[in-house]
């Protein structure tokens, strides 16, 4: 089969069986606090994006999981700790550069009904089943198959511009927050050209919420998570700092990411046999 019909018929699957994952979670008991619904809901939708895989994967292409980046090979201790080296310090040093520039202030004293090790640890559980789920939805199965057609270029542009078409109903969207986050799907897919590792865009996109919402307390992608006694704010121009979508909606959070890029790069050509990408 060919690989635009490929591409299709792993989105017609992913959607239909997203459908029927959380229409099941419907008979499931309404959990009481918000987090772990949110938590059953990933979970859902990951359980969806696997089987789409299994059954692309095992049927269709008679391929191994290494043919979307999540071979056994695949894994393994250095592009894990890598993904989440560039993802944490991509978002973490910009910020850094904003609040020592006055574009950003924490806001400290206050309330929150949380302590930070309860609230990082509730972060874990959520970031990491979502950011896997949105990993294998546009740069697992669908990278794979749209770069035996068009090339690694081509998938990555495409699926870069998918990722951002995705936070469109986002709280606060607009044009630049969705220009940035597409520039972050080329961020990501730059883990995994270079590393060859699903797991290591995994890393790396869980990092990258995970400190914002939990060491910074900013907001991620215009969604609030809960505080503890601190928060990021912006006073500086959106243009730069993201303004209400959170410090990964502006400027500088681009140049993290060129910078993380830069990185992969040089790493990339240090190491020119650790991936087949």
């Amino acid at each position: 089969m060919r690989a635009g019909w490929r591409a299709l018929l792993f989105c017609v699957l992913m959607v239909a069986l997203y459908i029927a994952a959380i229409r099941l979670t419907f008979f499931l008991p309404r959990p009481r606090v918000y987090a772990v619904f949110e938590v059953e809901q990933y979970v859902a939708i990951l359980i969806a994006i696997w089987l789409a895989h299994y059954i692309m994967l095992r049927w269709v292409d008679h391929a191994s999981w290494s043919y979307v980046g999540l071979g056994r090979g695949q894994l393994s201790p250095g592009v894990l700790v890598l993904g989440l080296c560039i993802g944490a310090l991509g978002i973490l040093i910009p910020s850094g550069t904003l609040l020592l520039a006055h574009d950003l202030t924490v806001t400290t004293g206050l309330h929150g009904s949380h302590s930070w090790l309860g609230l990082a640890l509730a972060g874990a559980v959520i970031f990491l089943p979502q950011a896997l789920g949105e990993e294998m939805m546009t740069r697992g199965y669908l990278f794979a198959a749209l770069r035996d057609g068009v090339g690694w270029l081509g998938a990555l542009v495409a699926t870069s511009v998918g990722f951002g078409l995705l936070h469109l109903g986002n709280p606060g969207a607009n044009a630049q927050s969705v220009a940035v986050v597409i520039f972050a799907g080329v961020f990501l897919a730059a883990v995994l050209v270079a590393t060859g590792s699903l797991y290591a865009a995994w890393m790396a996109h869980f990092a990258w919420n995970w400190s914002m919402a939990e060491l910074l307390h900013a907001a991620v992608s215009g969604v609030r998570f809960p505080y503890s006694t601190y928060r990021m704010d912006d006073v500086g121009p959106a243009w730069l700092t993201g303004g209400a979508w959170g410090p990964e909606g502006g400027v500088a959070a681009v140049a993290g990411m060129l910078a993380g890029i830069a990185v992969l790069v040089a790493w990339r050509r240090a190491s020119p046999t650790s991936s087949s990408a």
